[in-house]
């Protein structure tokens, strides 16, 4: 499933993302990229202070916490500490598929869902599109600062050539509790049904069925 998340930060939360990084140092993208990608790889990550990594997580981690379509879409159960690449002119990523397995300390832990979060407005910079193989197609992701897009990190994909401007994004990498994509899906969709019975008619007897259902079928599918 590929889905755009609007508004997942806040113009507050990005004020305060472009403060920690104001006097944050970058390194080259490529100290960290396995050896395929070291031969497409063309960005820069940030190399935080642990003070500044703390906060940024912090602050990633409740906005994600805080957003119903995301919890109902990923169902998190592990999640990499992000990522925060910068892109300048003639900078780009090449087409990769993102590593299956991930983290370098603690717990290891499966990656089912990449997730890319935008930083900056589309229009203070040109080109720098997220392209994302699909079975129908190239589907190319741009979105407005705060904003961000789910797909599966199986996809083969890319991050166009910036032309003009500064792109920066942050970069995740989620194990969901439903491993089957498809899986997921289902219950993303049930859960909006779910969801909206819910809201508008919780008395009655078909809600409760959904409900029920939606329960039963994450307990039968979940890895835990």
């Amino acid at each position: 499933m590929l889905l755009e998340i609007e508004g997942l930060l806040d113009s507050a939360l990005l004020q305060k993302i472009d403060q920690i990084l104001a006097d944050a140092e970058f390194v080259d993208g490529k100290l960290t990229a396995g050896m395929a990608a070291q031969k497409v790889k063309n960005n820069q990550e940030l190399k935080g202070s642990p003070k500044q990594m703390e906060l940024l997580i912090r602050i990633l981690t409740s906005a994600m916490g805080q957003n119903g379509t995301f919890r109902s879409a990923v169902l998190p159960y592990r999640m990499a500490d992000p990522i925060f690449a910068r892109y300048h002119s003639g900078m780009t990523y090449g087409d990769h598929v993102d590593d299956p397995i991930m983290g370098l300390s603690g717990q290891r832990f499966r990656s089912d869902i990449s997730m890319t979060i935008f930083l900056r407005e589309p229009d203070s910079y040109e080109g720098g599109e997220l392209v994302i193989r699909t079975t129908f197609g190239e589907k190319k992701v741009k979105l407005a600062a705060g904003s961000a897009v789910i797909y599966p990190s199986s996809s083969l994909h890319h991050v166009a050539e910036v032309t003009r401007g500064e792109r920066l994004v942050a970069l995740a990498w989620i194990q969901s509790y439903v491993r089957d994509p498809a899986r997921r899906e289902l219950l993303f969709e049930l859960d909006q049904a779910r969801e909206d019975l819910l809201m508008n008619r919780p008395e009655e007897s078909t809600t409760g069925l959904v409900d029920k259902s939606y329960a039963n079928l994450l307990r039968m599918w979940s890895d835990v």
